[in-house]
Parts: C-alpha cells; sequence; structure tokens
C-alpha cells in the first residue's frame, strides 16, 4: 500500500491486520481521488473508519488542508500516527480514538469533504450519515466505499445520493446535500 500521488507520493504505508481489514485498491482510491479532484485543495477533510488512514493520507498528500482520522481502534491510531509521520504529514492531521457516532454527536466542525470505508456488510454507513447531518458544508460531498452488493439509501436525512462508480467488487457512493 502507497501513497499514489502529491507531497507524499511513492510512500509505503504500514497496513492493519486482520479479518475486517481490506485496504483500498490503487484503482479505487485513483477513482475516488479523480471524483473529488476540484474540491481537494485546501479542503477539511474527515476520514471516518480510517483503519490505516490511507485514504485521509491521501487526500492531505493531494491537497487537503486538514484530515480528521477518526478510527474505534487503538492499533488503528497508532498505525494512522506511524503512516502521517512517515509521509511528513502529523502537522495537518488530528487523529482521533472514537467510535463513528459517538464522535460525529459531539464535534462542532464542518466538512468539505467526509471518506466513510467501514467494514462491508455491517450497515454503518446510514446511521454516519444520520449523524453527518449538520456537519458537511454548502457544497459538500460524502464518499462511502461498499462491497458491490451492498444497497445504500437514495436518501439520508438531507443528503442525495448523486453519483455512483464500480470498480470490480467495489463501489463508491457519493452524498449531496439536498438542494431546498
Amino acid at each position: 500500500m502507497r501513497v499514489i500521488t502529491g507531497t507524499a507520493k511513492g510512500r509505503k504505508l504500514i497496513t492493519l491486520e486482520g479479518m475486517d481489514v481490506r485496504p483500498t485498491t490503487d484503482r479505487v482510491k485513483e477513482g475516488l481521488f479523480s471524483i473529488i479532484q476540484f474540491d481537494l485543495p485546501g479542503a477539511m477533510v474527515l476520514d471516518l473508519f480510517a483503519g490505516s488512514g490511507q485514504l485521509g493520507i491521501e487526500a492531505l498528500s493531494r491537497g487537503a488542508s486538514t484530515c480528521v482520522f477518526v478510527d474505534q481502534s487503538r492499533k488503528a491510531q497508532e498505525v494512522q500516527k506511524q503512516n502521517l509521520q512517515h509521509c511528513n504529514l502529523m502537522s495537518r492531521a488530528r487523529v482521533v480514538l472514537n467510535d463513528a457516532l459517538t464522535f460525529l454527536a459531539g464535534t462542532k466542525d464542518q466538512y468539505d469533504i467526509v471518506l466513510m470505508d467501514p467494514p462491508y456488510h455491517k450497515e454503518m454507513i446510514p446511521a454516519a450519515l444520520q449523524a453527518l447531518s449538520g456537519k458537511l458544508t454548502e457544497n459538500g460531498v460524502i464518499i462511502c466505499e461498499t462491497g458491490i452488493r451492498d444497497e445504500l439509501p437514495e436518501q439520508v436525512g438531507e443528503f442525495q445520493q448523486y453519483r455512483t462508480y464500480q470498480y470490480g467488487k467495489i463501489k463508491l457512493t457519493t452524498y449531496r446535500m439536498v438542494e431546498a
């Protein structure tokens, strides 16, 4: 696993071990970042269910101003910190050890981009989308990575499904705020 482009291009990242861990492939990562390439410069990013932190690190490497990494695993938090230090990006990051929903309930921040890659088949995305109410900037975007067969709701609260992209067995679904 490596950073594809930007200031940390080519840096190898440590990954987590275990059955629930499936790092995002380079192909899917390239697709994801081509979707948000114009939203990324200067963006405030939230990497929920961050795991090793590879998506948030890629966002920082490509020009996001800051990224908050949230994961409930202490081991994931340690790996995120090591990867951020290895890529010289720690000064623009905040690593939070917390459950995604608890974090969202307590934060007052608003984000331009939210990256969600929870464990597959756990039905975590609808609840996280609901908890993101009021946490996204007006033109913000949420990107959810799921298995191809996972069904996501068309609308949750103020968020409407915008587009879906398929990469083999992986699906990326974008959400934006419903226009009034």
